[in-house]
């Protein structure tokens, strides 16, 4: 069996720091381009979607809440007032520096944690496992392959290769 670390947390700071690195390419694009760093921010996909930096915000705050949940502890917030790619690369650093501070221990038994996520239909009841696999995990790439897509859309030349980063 595979520790339940290992799958909440290792992936996820890879996903994160991934998510940084095409942040930076995204950067260098406006500067280079004359583009309005805050215009790239505010883009989105579809007019019903959720900004760049949106997306960004809610990766990092869905990943501090995958570690802090099944870790046992409570989830540090980070307010949502990021307006430049340097503050959003900041968020980012304090939310892989979060989950690298948890003890592989604490997430000993946490696939059969009772996991409460309150949303607007009413709070959703899921084991640790579930949660990970059907909500958690899907809603971080989700999030970050949704930004990527935002800078890869705006002409950021970036590439599948940028998305996975390194293998290990």
């Amino acid at each position: 069996m595979i520790p339940m670390y290992q799958i909440c947390v290792p992936p996820t700071v890879r996903a994160l720091t991934n998510l940084a690195d095409v942040l930076a390419k995204g950067e260098r694009h406006c500067a280079h381009n004359k583009i309005d760093p805050a215009v790239m921010l505010q883009s989105r996909l579809f007019p019903d979607m959720l900004p760049l930096v949106r997306q960004v915000q809610i990766a990092g705050d869905m990943a501090r809440r995958l570690g802090g949940r099944m870790a046992g502890q409570e989830v540090p917030s980070i307010a949502d007032t990021e307006t430049t790619f340097a503050e959003l690369d900041q968020r980012l650093k304090v939310s892989i520096a979060y989950l690298q501070s948890l003890e592989a221990r604490a997430f000993e038994g946490s696939e059969t944690r009772n996991i409460v996520i309150q949303n607007r239909q009413g709070d959703m009841h899921l084991s640790g496992l579930a949660y990970v696999q059907g909500f958690a995990l899907p809603n971080i790439y989700f999030h970050v392959a949704t930004a990527y897509n935002i800078l890869r859309h705006n002409g950021v030349v970036i590439g599948k290769a940028d998305f996975l980063g390194a293998l290990t």
